[in-house]
């Protein structure tokens, strides 16, 4: 394993996920007051950023310090016995709370329906700062942190525990991460000002690697829902373009990420680094990267072909993906290409980690010439390369700039 660990640090939870029955139109059906139904097994399995990206990366053969906050209560234990499943030292920078109520989600999945989720917070709406001790980040190389939306802590006052976080992690050194989840509209932290946020944040973010619907959601609100009306039950992504990534992207590098790597689901992941090679630096001398290879990038990798059994953590996986080709040190085109294919491990197991193997193995997959689903997106202007199974946007340079 890397002698510089990966932290990962952030939202951490137990899913509990009751197998049911096929329902006749929605789950509000299926759910009648008053009804008793039959139902199958539960399942019980961790989730959250620091579970699902965490031991992802343990699973590709990397080390990692994970960072989430518990209850000391029967879930806590459940979450902590989990990990310790996967190795016994990964407990080890965990924080428990006494006397606290462990977070957990209800997932509501029924066949042919889209799933509804019933989400208690807990702990971590108490994280901050403080809970990552200097020595989680000694001697580490990147540093993650996944959910904000789902950690009250982190989301107010513009974000400036997170902030507090990332400085810290920055003056040991470390690369810095963000992933962001979708919060409930409903709730205080749909009421957030989520493009303020991420203007006070993402000047301390070196990777900002999000879910393309959130992200269009937070930054232009007025564009998502046009996308919603236009698309309907199909999802805005279904009308989304290279055109509007490259705009998303670029408001991204503009409030200060050097790197944006928008997560697309089935349609893979979009990767676009910001032209300014002082800012680029800061990821690229850490890490041992060229300068050249990565510096003013736009690529889009299909997603790889898989057996679908689950799409629970998927996105997470292809975060761990992405991190594992820094720490390999690839050049982008490779790690955009890693993280598609972590992905698509993932969702031929119906847990969040169990599909992720060796990173030996998911590069030889890749070698054999795994196959790609069909691009749906139009992406008017960018050219197809056969060989590496890759999009280049009309905004990238190739590595070509010095």
């Amino acid at each position: 394993m890397d002698a510089h660990p990966i932290v990962v640090a952030g939202h951490t939870c137990l899913d509990v996920i009751p197998t049911l029955p096929p329902a006749e139109s929605n789950l509000a059906a299926l759910l009648m007051p008053g009804t008793l139904r039959r139902v199958g097994p539960l399942s019980v399995a961790t989730g959250g950023a620091v579970p699902n990206t965490g031991l992802a990366l343990h699973r590709l053969g990397t080390a990692v310090r994970l960072v989430g906050k518990v209850g000391d209560d029967l879930v806590g234990r459940a979450i902590l016995e989990i990990i310790a499943g996967h190795s016994p030292s990964l407990t080890g920078t965990m924080v428990v709370v006494p006397g606290d109520s462990s977070s957990y989600t209800v997932i509501l999945s029924s066949p042919g329906l889209d799933r509804a989720f019933l989400h208690y917070p807990g702990p971590n709406d108490t994280f901050c700062a403080a809970d990552v001790p200097d020595a989680a980040l000694s001697g580490a190389r990147l540093f993650h942190f996944g959910y904000p939306p789902l950690m009250r802590g982190i989301y107010l006052e513009d974000g400036r525990e997170l902030v507090a976080l990332l400085q810290r992690a920055r003056g040991h050194g470390l690369v810095t991460s963000l992933d962001i989840s979708a919060p409930d509209p409903d709730s205080e932290a749909g009421h957030v000002d989520w493009h303020g946020y991420l203007s006070h944040v993402l000047p301390y973010v070196d990777l900002f690697l999000p879910g393309f619907e959130e992200t269009l959601w937070m930054v232009d609100r007025a564009r998502y829902a046009d996308l919603v009306a236009q698309a309907g039950e199909a999802g805005p992504l279904t009308r989304a373009d290279g055109k509007l990534l490259g705009e998303l992207s670029r408001a991204l590098l503009d409030m200060g990420a050097a790197v944006v790597g928008l997560k697309l689901g089935d349609q893979g992941m979009y990767l676009r680094t910001t032209r300014d090679p002082d800012r680029l630096s800061a990821v690229t001398e850490p890490m041992g990267l060229s300068l050249r290879r990565w510096l003013d990038r736009e690529l889009l990798a299909p997603a790889f072909e898989a057996r679908l059994v689950g799409t629970t953590g998927a996105g997470d996986c292809a975060v761990a993906g992405f991190l594992m080709g820094l720490v390999q040190g690839l050049d982008a085109e490779a790690v955009l290409t890693a993280a598609v294919a972590v992905g698509a491990c993932n969702v031929e197991a119906a847990d969040a980690v169990s599909g992720v193997p060796g990173w030996g193995q998911v590069q030889r997959r890749i070698a054999a010439g795994w196959a790609r689903l069909p691009t749906r997106l139009a992406l008017r202007s960018w050219g197809w390369e056969v060989d590496r199974g890759l999009w280049f946007g009309p905004g990238d340079r190739g590595g070509t700039l010095a």
